[in-house]
């Protein structure tokens, strides 16, 4: 099946929680979360329904085919985020928010924890119910009506139910400790060595390390289009 990174309007039935992933998914989008902020109460929105949306295995074909990732200009991957959510937003009848747009910035984090789909793992990164530390969210979708949502399929954070939590002992240079800090400069001079090559073009190997982040399907391009934003210097 040849992938569109056009977002289609919703099916024949109306807005709703299945409409929304119908419309994503051939952008290789999937819904990470959604809440009702009435409910659980987070910053800068109230009342009706937000959805964010992450990267699934399918998205990186997707977006390589873009005319984004092809014409050179800086950021690809937000700018396609924003055509793409955009149009998802305008075919829904919603708004779309972004990570990356600011100062001041759209507070994702504080919208992932409220949803009771992420947590903060042993290392104080995100890790979420499904992908893990894989987590790599587009944007998220605000509806002013409230719809049916799925509740969250975990009751507390997965990483109570992990013995070993290797995100904590995976990294080489010890850069995660067990409820912080991040040592981010010694992963950065980690990273500058030829032994953080496989970081830069497999991963953060605690985020690999995860036993979550096996089901995110994240294409290894994609995982160091990454790294090369995040270690710049």
């Amino acid at each position: 099946m040849t992938l569109t990174d056009l977002p289609a309007p919703p099916p024949q039935g109306g807005l709703s929680y299945a409409a929304i992933e119908t419309a994503a998914a051939p952008a290789g989008l999937a819904v990470y979360a959604a809440l009702h902020p009435r409910l659980r109460p987070v910053q800068a929105l109230e009342g009706g329904t937000l959805v964010l949306l992450g990267t699934t295995g399918d998205f990186w074909p997707v977006f390589s085919a873009s005319a984004e990732a092809r014409d050179g200009a800086p950021d690809p991957v937000d700018r396609w985020s924003e055509r793409v959510l955009g149009t998802l937003a305008a075919n829904l009848g919603g708004t779309a928010h972004f990570p990356f747009t600011g100062p001041p910035y759209t507070p994702f984090i504080n919208w992932a924890l409220a949803s009771g789909r992420f947590f903060t793992s042993p290392s104080q990164m995100m890790v979420h119910d499904r992908f893990g530390m894989l987590i790599s969210l587009r944007g998220a979708l605000h509806f002013k009506q409230e719809f049916d949502i799925p509740p969250p399929p975990l009751a507390d954070s997965p990483c109570n139910s992990c013995p070993s939590r290797p995100c904590l002992s995976a990294c080489p240079v010890s850069a995660l400790a067990d409820g912080g800090p991040y040592d981010l400069a010694a992963c950065h001079d980690y990273l500058d060595t030829s032994a953080g090559a496989g970081c830069m073009t497999g991963g953060c190997l605690a985020r690999r390390a995860c036993p979550l982040s096996r089901s995110a399907g994240r294409d290894p391009e994609q995982t160091a289009h990454h790294m090369r934003h995040f270690h710049t210097r």
